[in-house]
């Protein structure tokens, strides 16, 4: 829908008046394109707008509220010329939805612009760019409109057309007394998701009752208590035209998302509000609605595009089907002969005419057999006795249409029968049983259906912005359901009837001055079609004078300027080539004799000449000259005295000669020189050999790609001299080697290949690392991707003139951009199996380089990983990471046998462990350049988890006398063991976590002997705790509790302990079990006038019923001794120091409500689980709303200051960044969501 974004429009109706000083926007130079086959124009889309046209072509063919629009005259709403005159009030949004209205209809242009009426709404090019809901523009235009109207005659425009009204009842079952509450609507949204249609969405709106009853009653005021009731909701007042919005995008609580409800959900094109209606006693017609616009959105809930479904009420358009049209007639002329055949061949059909060709209307039996040889040419027995029997017997049962005599021995056909196929008024309708004569006439109805639907005025459109196609009724259907499905319906009732003058006719109530204005700017666009037209079929030839040209090397180029050389002729192309010789003629009067007329083309060896052009009756068109075309005017013969040949055998070809030059000390080797050469496409390749190559060379052609491809280069070969140019696949820019017999080295001359090529001949940098006297000294080596890197390290030695002895004492390593040395490169390898690019920098360097069964890794002591001191070392990889361990050690000089190794991942920290020490650094997959850390500590044995442990320290409630900014900030108090049970247990108002030690266990030991064996850490002898059952074991996520274990008899690997996991003991007083179905939670009651709390208190909840907030309210209460109804409760989010109220449920809910299942706390939004806090507000002794403390409003502008310093940190990175690669500050700024308003003047 953005595709016209930068598409402006081109209006002949409009100077852009809205707004004092406002500069009108810059129109289309174009034509506007004349209206399609339907007759109905578009609309343009200005980038984003396409919810607005949909919506205005619905109005635009609701007649009666356009009809209602034009009614309002100038005296009214004033006038757009006045727009500027502050003493004048003009309601801009009136007139310019009636220019729009009097463009769809009147003006001949295929899309009408909406730029005018946006600008009168006071948007901007931003706002015409985004994308809005249609359903809030409905209201928000219909509140515009209404607010413009204030004051004239169409005040209640918008009232009178869509204004209806509901009636909510609440029905005391005791006293019968009725509360009663009516609201407007101008549209009824209805819901999509679990409904499968309209009818049954108005059903559960207008017709089901809810009702309160049980432990949800009613208050009453005429009974002043708590009563069972019934609640409902009636249409009272339905208007002229119905809309309804179907809600169809939700929100998705559990992924905190919104999406688009794409099931199906059908709509009729009529239907009946009666069942729904408050009065049910009017006549039908009343309650009759018929569709008459679909708005479909299709894509998603965060963007799409909006098109409408449109019924022409008034016939305004050209509805055609052409193709599907001839191929139901076809259809049904094929169904028609079949059914010819069948009926001459239907027995029925031929006894019935040889009856009624007899004059006695009666005939013996034995005779029919008889009659039907003699018309048909053949028997009963023959044709149909197979099937149908005998002749006496077929007569018998069809009893209903034969008359037998008493004797059965003649036949007759019954008179009532006679009559009806017979009589005067049969119009010589062929014989029929009445089972085919049903078929038939069907037939005959289906066909008169269509043919009739093809004329009349109730036809369906497709509006899409500016395309406008005709369509089915039932392709409605198709909007059912899916991505793109109907967004909002439109239903008219079925008695409002348009006058006969009014169908076919766009002229029907629409203003003079409208008229007027609409008639000048058709005759305006047909003006410019016209001269647009003129202008489309204008070409211009450049006309090339063969005495201003000369020919050299196969090419002709022009002896003067081009502007002397050439000249330039605009002619119609419905114009003859005999018209254009005679321009010509009267163009150059010097010019004497006959007069040639050949196309031709400028190639990169210079122009030639190809057919010649013949015909004088021809038009230009039919000759195929298109704008542009070359057209060279010579004699046929010659230019400048030199034979021109012509044609496509004869092209020049202007080929890339390459010799050879001299060794360069320079960036390469060697290199090239160049040079051009032309020659006819049609010349022997011997002719090419003579010209170019000196006794005894030869020449080599670049087959394809690339000149740098040895593969690509071959040698032309005594046989292909006699080839021409063009068949060896020689064209414009190929490239020829031409080499002397001295050079003929670097090919193969077997095979006809280059052996090497002085592109890959190239050099590599070597610098000496050696620690001696030449150390900073550096020098090129020339190579090519074949060279083996032994012999580039013993030209290095040479050229830095080291000793000989560093041959077998050093080795090459390539240099990355940051300086490291990288991995030493086999020297059995070649510059391109080492994948070294031509240029690199390679370090000179003792030691050997690995062979290919060895490797070169780096290592680093995990106590080191910051300082980032790397080491190396050279090992086999048949060495298993034991023994690779113990090299490291005694080269880093560490000593013991607590140590193991890891690698290290992409944060250069220590990472996954070389866990099976015993196997091969070649089964382990380490590579040559991998860095290993050597860490700390034995690994556990395979099947043991090596688990860190903390103490969970629970921390006292803060005093008063402390400072909120300390609590906020974390300070803790002492470890205290607080009593378990069924009271107060546990005090905590923050938590603390101390490092206790690690210990190896099992991954299939039990939970209990993880708590037996954390209780022998030194740091564990300071507590009494006297069995595991006084421990609680949680998971440690981000250093804080994350899951609790339950189940001290469940192996540690059914927890699904990973090998990094951490745990954490909170120590109890009490034995604890809890099963699964036990919630933990900690509850702490508010202090009434203060924003805080008491101590937190453990409350164990069994949630194997439900977990819903009534059950964890009654919980509370009883845990409180208090009424349920009086207390309020929240859950607390420490990390952003925010609470979130748990719904109360005190409201009154509805029986039907009730029976769905209420939404579990565990799942969105509060996502409850072990360990979260629960705040209690005591409603008997404070109101309860508020349930934040000082903490959190210190903790939250903390977040604040930290959010605000990271976002400037940022900012000023992006600054730097920005500076040091543009040199100049570049600011992104994000489109701010903005409501959609449209702005209306003051008329009250």
């Amino acid at each position: 829908m953005f595709g016209d974004l930068f598409e402006e429009d081109f209006s002949f109706v409009s100077n852009n008046q809205c707004g004092k000083g406002k500069k009108s926007k810059s129109k289309d130079t174009e034509t506007p394109a004349p209206r399609e086959f339907t007759n109905l124009s578009g609309i343009k889309n200005q980038g984003g707008t396409c919810y607005l046209n949909s919506l205005l072509q619905t109005l635009h063919f609701t007649p009666e509220f356009r009809e209602a629009l034009f009614s309002l005259g100038p005296e009214e709403l004033g006038s757009l010329e006045d727009i500027n005159k502050p003493d004048v009030k003009v309601r801009i949004i009136p007139l310019q939805l009636q220019r729009l209205f009097a463009q769809l209809l009147l003006l001949d242009q295929q899309a009408a612009s909406t730029t005018d009426l946006t600008e009168s709404f006071g948007w901007n090019s931003n706002e015409e760019m985004r994308q809005h809901d249609v359903q809030e523009l409905n209201r928000i235009l219909f509140s515009a409109l209404e607010t413009s109207l204030v004051g004239t005659s169409g005040h209640d425009l918008i009232n009178r057309l869509y204004h209806g009204t509901v009636v909510n009842q609440i029905v005391c079952k005791e006293c019968k007394n009725v509360s009663e509450r009516q609201e407007d609507f101008l549209d009824l949204t209805v819901a999509v998701k679990d409904v499968s249609g309209l009818e049954e969405a108005l059903w559960n709106m207008y017709v089901e009752e809810e009702y309160f009853e049980n432990d949800n009653l009613y208050r009453c005021g005429a009974c002043n208590k708590l009563v069972e009731a019934a609640k409902s909701a009636k249409l009272r007042k339905l208007p002229p035209f119905l809309t309804v919005s179907l809600l169809r995008f939700n929100f998705d609580f559990e992924k905190c998302e919104r999406y688009k409800e794409m099931s199906c959900y059908t709509f009729p094109i009529r239907i009946n509000l009666r069942p729904f209606c408050e009065q049910t006693h009017l006549d039908d017609s009343e309650y009759i609605y018929e569709l008459f616009s679909v708005i479909i959105h299709k894509g998603g809930c965060y963007g799409g595009h909006y098109h409408v479904y449109i019924k022409d009420v008034d016939a305004l358009g050209n509805w055609q089907l052409k193709e599907e049209e001839s191929k139901l007639m076809s259809k049904e002329k094929d169904q028609k002969e079949t059914e010819n055949v069948k009926e001459m061949e239907n027995p029925l059909t031929v006894l019935k005419e040889i009856l009624s060709e007899e004059e006695s209307k009666q005939i013996p039996v034995d005779q029919l057999g008889q009659k039907l040889l003699e018309k048909k040419g053949v028997s009963w027995n023959k044709k149909y006795r197979k099937q149908y029997g005998p002749i006496r017997k077929y007569l018998q049962n069809h009893s209903q249409i034969f008359l037998l005599s008493p004797d059965e021995n003649k036949v007759s056909l019954k008179e009532m029968y006679h009559k009806l196929q017979f009589g005067s008024d049969s119009q010589g309708q062929g014989l029929q049983s009445p089972s085919q004569d049903s078929d038939v006439q069907w037939t005959s109805e289906s066909l008169c259906t269509v043919l009739k639907d093809n004329t009349s005025g109730s036809h369906w459109f497709d509006l899409n912005d500016s395309k406008v196609q005709p369509i089915k009724e039932k392709d409605i259907e198709k909007q059912f359901q899916g991505k793109e499905s109907a967004y909002m319906l439109f239903y008219r009732k079925s008695q409002l009837k348009r006058p006969p003058e009014a169908q076919a006719n766009p002229r029907y109530r629409v203003p003079d001055h409208l008229l007027n204005e609409m008639d000048a700017a058709n005759i305006e666009l047909h003006k410019r079609r016209m001269d647009c037209d003129s202008a489309d079929y204008n070409i211009d030839l450049h006309l090339h004078l063969g005495s201003h040209y000369k020919l050299y090397n196969g090419a002709l180029h022009p002896s003067l300027s081009r502007k002397d050389s050439v000249l330039d002729l605009t002619i119609d192309k419905r114009k003859t080539l005999g018209d254009v010789r005679q321009s010509i003629f009267q163009l150059l009067e010097f010019w004497e004799g006959d007069m040639i007329l050949s196309i031709a083309k400028s190639l990169p060896a210079g122009l030639h000449l190809y057919q010649t052009l013949d015909g004088d009756e021809m038009t230009l068109a039919g000759i195929g000259l298109a704008d542009g075309a070359d057209v060279f005017v010579w004699n046929g013969k010659e230019v400048g005295g030199m034979e021109v040949l012509p044609g496509l055998d004869h092209e020049p070809v202007l080929l890339n000669v390459l010799r050879l030059a001299g060794y360069n000390e320079g960036g390469r080797g060697q290199h090239f020189r160049e040079s051009q050469h032309v020659i006819p496409s049609s010349a022997e390749l011997s002719t090419l050999w003579k010209a170019l190559a000196s006794p005894g060379g030869i020449i080599l052609k670049n087959s394809s790609g690339s000149d740098r491809e040895l593969e690509n280069w071959k040698v032309i070969c005594e046989e292909d001299m006699k080839s021409t140019v063009r068949s060896v696949g020689l064209a414009d820019g190929s490239s020829i080697l031409v080499l002397d017999s001295h050079d003929q080295s670097l090919v193969n001359m077997a095979s006809g290949n280059l052996t090497a090529f002085t592109h890959d001949i190239s050099w590599l940098q070597v610098k000496n690392f050696c620690r001696l006297e030449a150390e900073e000294k550096q020098v090129k080596i020339t190579a090519t991707v074949e060279t083996v890197m032994s012999d580039i390290k013993i030209k290095a030695i040479q050229e830095l003139q080291l000793g000989e002895d560093l041959v077998d004492a050093s080795c090459l390593r390539p240099v990355n951009e940051s300086g490291k040395l990288l991995s030493p490169v086999p020297e059995d390898y070649t510059v391109k199996e080492a994948e070294l690019k031509m240029g690199s920098l390679l370090g000179l360097c003792h030691g050997k380089a690995p062979t290919s069964t060895q490797l070169f890794l780096y290592f680093v002591v995990a106590s080191d990983l910051q300082g980032g001191h790397e080491m190396e070392i050279v090992v086999e990889e048949s060495a298993s990471a034991r023994e690779c361990l113990n090299l490291m050690l005694d080269k880093s000089g560490l000593s013991g046998d607590s140590w193991h190794l890891r690698r290290i991942d992409w944060c250069y920290e220590a990472g996954e462990a070389l866990s099976e020490e015993g196997a091969t650094l070649k089964e382990l997959n380490v590579c040559s350049g991998d860095t290993l850390v050597i860490t700390e500590g034995k690994l556990p044995p395979k099947g043991f988890l090596k688990v860190p442990i903390w103490w969970f320290k629970p921390l006292m409630h803060f005093g008063h006398q402390e400072s909120m900014q300390d609590q906020v900030n974390g300070m803790m108090g002492t470890l205290r063991v607080s009593p378990a049970g069924d009271s107060p247990t546990y005090v905590q108002s923050d938590i603390g976590l101390c490092y206790a030690g690690d210990i190896e266990i099992s991954a299939e030991a039990f939970l209990e002997d993880l708590k037996i064996q954390a209780m022998t850490l030194p740091s564990f002898q300071k507590l009494s705790v006297p069995s595991p059952e006084f421990l609680r074991a949680w998971t440690l996520e981000s250093k804080h509790p994350g899951k609790l274990l339950r189940n001290n008899q469940q192996q540690l690997n059914e927890h699904k302990l990973g090998g990094r996991t951490e745990i954490c003991l909170e120590p109890l007083q009490k034995e604890e079990n809890l099963s699964p179905s036990d919630l933990l939670l900690r509850v702490q009651m508010g202090i009434p006038g203060e924003r805080d709390y008491y101590h937190p208190v453990d409350l164990v909840w069994d949630i194997s019923k439900e977990c819903t907030a009534w059950a964890l309210r009654q919980r509370l209460a009883v845990h409180y001794a208090l009424p349920v109804e009086k207390i309020r409760i929240a859950k607390y989010f420490p990390e952003k120091f925010e609470w979130m109220t748990i719904s109360s449920w005190t409201q009154q809910i509805s029986k039907k409500k009730r029976k769905k299942k209420q939404e579990s706390l565990q799942s969105a939004p509060y996502h409850l689980k072990d360990g979260d806090i629960i705040g209690v507000k005591n409603l008997l002794l404070e109101d309860g709303k508020d349930f934040s403390t000082v903490r959190d409003d210190i903790g939250k502008e903390t977040q604040r200051q930290r959010a605000m310093e990271k976002k400037k940190s940022r900012q000023a990175q992006r600054l730097q960044n920005n500076v040091s690669s543009e040199g100049k500050v570049v600011n992104k700024h994000h489109k701010p969501e903005v409501a959609l308003s449209i702005n209306v003047g003051i008329f009250r």
